[in-house]
């Protein structure tokens, strides 16, 4: 069956005159009305998007039909086009799902989607707006010291912010969250998850793992000492040399017992360089003698990484998003907050007084006076060392 055949057939339902028909398929506009739908791959079952316009002439469709498509932004794309090719596409529906929920949810609403478009919008504007009247309050005293520093950390902050936008844009899997690699090993008999770590130069054991493992009596305390790198650590001794089983062959290894690590056995660069074992991240494997070890899948490693990831102190992104200060993992507006609402308020809460009770409530009342909720002005305030100007900058670049 060819377009036009449809469109005649649309016509005959609704009234609506082919002139004003816009079909797309899949986000694209079908222009060609000679094409079958074979031609143009479109199956049964496939779903074809009607977008009206210019129906002032159209008799038969109600007013609020005539008042023609969303206001279109200047400069901008219309917010029906965008929303249908959201809806023709399940990649961006997903990565819509993923940054901005609310707009997601309004994706079969075309009135409600082109508001929360429009606001979204006119809100960046007004923020954009007063960032530049904030700057020209700065100039007026070209030869104050203080308020050029000030324009400068602006400045700073808004290239920092549009940057991290273009990021979360253009390359959104730079926050994606890597798990470690992880493979299963037997010491003495015992069966560890040991991580794979080629940037450690030596292989590391937990005392609770080397007790476990039978090991702790061999440990040999002359090599006690201290190590340095990111923190300090205790190192107890070191087990010269024991059983390791990886994959199917058993390998003598040495292992440096060492406490304050969240890892029970860590592999070093010492036996992945003596062994000749190579990591294959195309193949998710570790190549140790020829054999090929597979690596854990993400449900199968410890849970102790994982935690640590949740603890971590978090910075505000973009669209109400957090991201891992350590990680650079980003988490929706509603992320693990709304996931345990029962356990958060009472952890944050205290931390939160606490940070109230360091900056004076005037220059809290300041920054929630500009429209943003007191837990943001508080964590602005943090962030700049309880400065009010970077702190508003901070909070509008955001």
């Amino acid at each position: 069956m060819p377009v036009s055949t449809l469109r005649e057939a649309i016509q005959a339902e609704t009234t609506i005159a082919p002139t004003s028909q816009h079909l797309y398929h899949n986000g694209r506009l079908i222009q060609d009305d000679t094409k079958t739908m074979e031609q143009l791959q479109i199956a049964d079952g496939e779903m074809l998007a009607l977008h009206v316009r210019d129906m002032q002439g159209s008799t038969g469709v109600p007013d609020q039909g005539r008042r023609g498509p969303p206001r279109r932004r200047p400069g901008g794309q219309d917010p029906e086009l965008i929303r249908l090719q959201i809806l023709g596409d399940p990649n961006l529906r997903a990565e819509a799902t993923r940054q901005q929920p609310q707009l997601a949810a309004a994706l079969d609403d075309p009135q409600r989607f082109a508001q929360l478009f429009n606001d979204s919008y006119d809100r960046e504007q007004r923020e954009r707006e007063e960032r530049q009247r904030q700057i020209a309050r700065l100039n007026e005293d070209p030869f104050d010291v203080e308020a050029q520093a000030k324009i400068e950390e602006m400045i700073r902050q808004e290239r920092v912010m549009e940057n991290l936008q273009n990021a979360m844009e253009h390359n959104p899997e730079v926050f994606g969250r890597v798990h470690m690699l992880y493979v299963d090993v037997e010491v003495n008999g015992h069966r560890v998850k040991a991580l794979v770590d080629s940037g450690a130069q030596a292989t590391i054991m937990s005392p609770s793992c080397a007790e476990a493992c039978g090991i702790m009596r061999l440990v040999d305390k002359r090599f006690a000492g201290v190590a340095r790198g990111v923190g300090t650590a205790n190192i107890i001794g070191r087990v010269h040399s024991a059983q390791i089983k990886v994959g199917s062959m058993f390998l003598p290894c040495s292992f440096t017992v060492m406490e304050g690590k969240q890892v029970e056995l860590l592999l070093g660069l010492d036996m992945l360089k003596r062994y000749q074992a190579s990591i294959d991240l195309a193949k998710d494997k570790l190549i140790i003698q020829g054999e090929e070890v597979p690596f854990l899948g993400e449900a199968e490693i410890p849970k102790e990484s994982e935690e640590a990831l949740e603890e971590e102190p978090r910075l505000p992104g973009p669209a109400g998003t957090t991201i891992g200060q350590r990680s650079g993992v980003v988490s929706g507006p509603q992320g693990t907050a709304a996931a345990t609402p029962q356990q958060n308020p009472p952890q944050q809460a205290p931390q939160q007084q606490a940070a109230a009770q360091s900056f004076p409530e005037e220059h809290i009342n300041q920054l929630m006076a500009l429209g943003f909720p007191r837990e943001a002005a508080i964590n602005a305030l943090q962030a700049t060392g309880g400065n009010v100007e970077f702190a508003a900058g901070l909070l509008f670049g955001a």
